[in-house]
């Protein structure tokens, strides 16, 4: 139309309705080479983001501008891939046996509380499975480890199995 009339491009893109920058404006070049090396590099690297590829395709001499860089990215269909969750076992746990005897298993707990001025004080409870009976009450503002460990060694039998907190069976430790 702009040579059959000699109309100027401003005036045709008027009729016809177009934004002149449309019509002005050249197609991107395909950068066939760089999709391809980044599609290479993303298929190695599936954590790297378009930054971090942009990098590495830096190193190998081709340079581009970030925007046009994450334009080309996008283009591809390329993310970063999610990481999966972590695995977890399968099946159903084993049932603890039961203690057939009273002090065949003994269990212990922490509980903790505060005094009226908001100081903390914890309790170490230590439990016959068997009978349900309170050993042992033992109540400081700071029970160390190491404190836990003697007031276990002092029982009567090194042998015993202790349970260490309620419904884990997988804490069952033999103190000796």
């Amino acid at each position: 139309m702009l040579r059959d009339y000699e109309i100027s491009q401003r005036r045709v893109c008027v009729l016809i309705g177009v934004d002149p920058k449309t019509v002005r404006r050249e197609r991107p070049p395909d950068h066939s080479a760089i999709r391809d090396a980044m599609k290479d590099v993303a298929g190695k690297r599936r954590r790297f983001g378009y930054r971090r590829i942009g990098v590495l395709l830096e190193r190998q001499g081709m340079i581009m501008n970030h925007k046009e860089l994450y334009r080309l990215y996008r283009e591809e269909g390329l993310s970063v891939r999610r990481r999966r969750g972590r695995k977890r076992a399968r099946g159903s746990p084993t049932a603890m046996p039961v203690p057939l005897a009273p002090g065949a298993r003994w269990s212990m707990d922490f509980v903790s509380d505060t005094f009226g001025a908001s100081r903390k004080f914890r309790i170490l409870a230590i439990n016959d499975d068997c009978c349900r009976e309170n050993l042992c009450l033992i109540a400081d503002t700071s029970i160390s480890g190491a404190r836990v460990a003697r007031e276990l060694a002092d029982s009567d039998d090194p042998g015993r199995l202790f349970r260490s907190d309620p419904g884990h069976h997988s804490d069952l430790m033999p103190v000796g």
